[in-house]
């Protein structure tokens, strides 16, 4: 039993890091970069992104870390494991905000730009980049900081899992 609450503990932490840290790329990096582009290249590049990260990879690693998560709860739920408890839990509701925050907001604008067509074609780039750029980067940099959140969570929940372990 300790051995596989261990396991869910770093496999929570591992999918927490990899949310955060894709998403923190995109606040600090991605989008300021994009931000500084034409709107073609802004609708472009976001289409071709949104299509390429729907990949085995990244949905193990997003969908993976709320099954972890999950089992981490359980595991942790009784007996000498349960002081790591309320850091697993707040890990897991920060990372449902980061998830839910994906699926609500940010999925269905890559939707709307999906639907605006090929940037060749569309008559008011401008109005389409206006649509999608300010509400997209506002709630990636949320999502961004519910999984650091959850990310920073799940590693405390390693320390006093070792700790107990001693």
């Amino acid at each position: 039993m300790k051995a596989l609450s261990t396991l869910t503990l770093i496999l929570s932490t591992l999918s927490a890091g990899l949310m955060a840290g894709l998403f923190a790329a995109f606040a600090y990096a991605v989008m300021p970069g994009l931000k500084q582009s034409s709107s073609r290249t802004l609708v472009e590049a976001m289409q071709r992104i949104n299509v390429a990260i729907l990949n085995p990879l990244f949905m193990s690693a997003f969908m993976g870390g709320l099954l972890f998560m999950l089992a981490a709860v359980i595991l942790h739920w009784r007996g000498d494991l349960r002081p790591v408890l309320p850091w697993v839990i707040a890990g897991f509701v920060l990372y449902l905000v980061m998830f839910f925050v994906t699926a609500g907001v940010n999925v269905p604008l890559n939707d709307q730009l999906a639907k605006a067509g090929d940037p060749g074609k569309i008559a008011d780039l401008g109005a389409v980049r206006e649509a999608f750029e300010a509400k997209w980067v506002t709630w990636n940099i949320v999502r961004a900081l519910a999984a650091t959140g959850s990310f920073g969570c799940f590693m405390w929940a390693l320390v006093v899992h070792g700790a107990k372990s001693q």
